[in-house]
């Protein structure tokens, strides 16, 4: 009976083998690790207000957008007949989407949801000509104040 000889890898082979047992390896961690997914709630009182945020329209409330990162956000709403609303809106996300504990949230084989919801109710516009004049002469006086204002700060002080 034959014995047949042990099959042996080039020396020159060996670190490249290692090399792709490490790739292989860290390939499989990645794509074990964890999903985080964060999503905005918007809805409006009454429903079908078009939504912008951060100048990209998503839709009529109730409308719901995927985040990629909690922080401060410019929201706009409009409707027919309506006051539009014009804010700045904040996503606080929860303790475990904060700096340290994201990093761990986001490599652990987990998957993490957090999600906010915000709520606006409308107001009734006013278009009757009484309410145009009320608003005209609170603009005119806010221009007279910053027409003063910016006078002031362009008038040198005596000497």
């Amino acid at each position: 009976m034959q014995t047949r000889p042990a099959i042996r890898t080039p020396a020159i082979l060996a670190p490249a083998i290692r090399i792709l047992a490490i790739l292989a390896s860290a390939s499989t961690l990645i794509g074990l690790t964890g999903c985080v997914e964060r999503r905005i709630w918007i809805d409006t009182d009454p429903p079908g207000a078009l939504v912008w945020l951060n100048d990209a329209q998503l839709g009529r409330t109730p409308v719901a957008v995927s985040i990629l990162h909690d922080g401060v956000y410019d929201l706009r709403l409009e409707k027919d007949g309506f006051e539009p609303i014009v804010t700045p809106a904040t996503v606080d996300g929860p303790i475990w989407d904060q700096v340290p504990l994201d990093f761990f949230v986001e490599i652990l084989p987990i998957s993490a949801r957090s999600e906010t919801h915000w709520r606006f109710a409308l107001r009734v516009r006013d278009d009757s000509q009484e309410a145009l004049a009320a608003r005209a002469q609170l603009m005119q006086r806010s221009m007279q104040q910053s027409m003063q204002q910016d006078q002031a700060q362009q008038t040198p002080p005596p000497r």
